[in-house]
């Protein structure tokens, strides 16, 4: 057997290793939270998680999963069309419907199966998908996957003219569809949606909204980007995910007419080749969205802390990227700075990534907060205060 592969993959890693830019994963022993116990060193504060709400380790979630555990076992083993639905995925995607109201949704094992099981299956011969420049990989690969007769094209990072102006290019196609995130991950800023709907209505094309980073997060009772601009009802179709905001452990979902989770049902590879989600975080589903509407003061609170974190960092100096979402980017340069900053906060007892390239354009690393409604007000302050102590100790 030639190994030359493996030289190859090898001598690449060890140039990562030796400029600095070589990802190491780190071991959490315990749950996650607002302080951690992280490779041996206990009291660290997670500021790069997705939990926002503090959902991860709330004891009525935990007891809910543990429930379904001992009801429905630990997993269907099977792909849901031949033996895997049982009762509580369908009621998971009840609620999930009711949430958005839409008449239906359809789960699956992650956002990323969603995002990429959705656009094959619904698109046809002739028809357009406009995505934003700056959208997740999953909703990128997922517009890859079309046939090659869809056209695809890519219109600047909420440049409502480009877009304009690729509709009015495409004006005659069978169906256009506008591909959107709620909240980049990577800037933290959010889509214009309410000027996205008019258009969309104005050229007749339909709207898919990605609100990973901003179901729970925006919007008065945390029903994100939608909600946060009162277009709730003008959105075509949803994807998301349980495994952020939600707490759920893992599991996406698409919610929309019921002709396109039907569709999705008899054609989507993602649904039709994997198995459903273990039962234990269909039910955890099912109650962080049973908290998210009866505590909306946890998405008040992660609102506020996220505005003065972002505020507290400007006063510094540090410049975060404008937005209104719970993720707060600070840019520092070179990807080798962005991990040397954050393995040295992690030292001092601050867990924050530093993202470089491929994730991030080169030159535009940077460390990327994330607030959740745990975190208490001294933990931030620390955390603002430790990063000007880092960053001029690189200087």
């Amino acid at each position: 057997m030639s190994n030359d592969l493996l030289m190859r993959l090898g001598a690449a890693l060890d140039a990562a290793e030796a400029d600095g830019t070589y990802k190491h994963l780190k071991k959490i022993q315990g749950a996650i939270g607002a302080k951690i116990k992280l490779d041996g060193k206990s009291d660290i504060t997670l500021l790069s998680s997705n939990d926002y709400l503090g959902f991860a380790n709330h004891p009525e979630i935990v007891q809910a999963a543990k429930e379904a555990l001992s009801v429905y076992g630990a997993s269907t083993a099977s792909v849901r069309f031949i033996c895997g639905t049982q009762v509580i995925h369908e009621q998971l995607e009840t609620e999930l419907a009711n949430f958005h109201g839409t008449e239906g949704a359809l789960t699956y094992s992650s956002c990323w199966a969603a995002n990429t099981g959705l656009f094959p299956a619904i698109t046809g011969t002739g028809d357009v998908i406009l995505s934003d420049e700056l959208n997740h990989a999953s909703l990128i690969d997922g517009i890859r996957a079309t046939a090659k007769t869809v056209v695809r094209d890519v219109y600047k990072h909420s440049d409502l003219t480009d877009l304009e102006a690729k509709l009015k290019k495409h004006a005659d196609a069978p169906s256009r569809l506008i591909v959107t995130d709620g909240v980049f991950s990577m800037e933290g800023d959010i889509a214009l949606l309410d000027e996205i709907v008019a258009l969309a209505q104005k050229y007749d094309a339909l709207v898919v909204l990605d609100d990973s980073h901003g179901l729970g997060v925006l919007g008065k009772t945390g029903r994100g980007t939608a909600e946060h601009f009162g277009v709730m009802d003008q959105i075509d179709i949803f994807t998301g995910t349980l495994g952020k905001a939600l707490g759920a452990g893992t599991g996406g979902f698409v919610a929309g007419p019921k002709v396109i989770t039907e569709t999705l049902i008899q054609k989507s590879r993602p649904h039709l080749f994997s198995n459903a989600l273990p039962p234990s975080v269909a039910a955890a589903g099912i109650k962080s969205l049973a908290l998210l509407k009866s505590n909306p003061e946890t998405v008040s609170d992660l609102q506020a802390k996220a505005n003065w974190f972002r505020n507290h960092l400007n006063e510094l100096g540090l410049n975060p990227l404008k937005g209104d979402s719970a993720v707060v980017p600070v840019i520092v340069g070179k990807t080798a700075t962005a991990i040397k900053l954050a393995g040295a906060m992690l030292d001092r007892g601050v867990f924050v990534t530093g993202f470089g390239f491929p994730v991030v354009p080169e030159g535009e690393a940077r460390l990327r907060f994330q607030i959740s409604a745990a975190h208490s007000q001294e933990q931030l302050e620390g955390a603002a205060q430790m990063l000007v102590e880092c960053m001029e100790g690189q200087n």
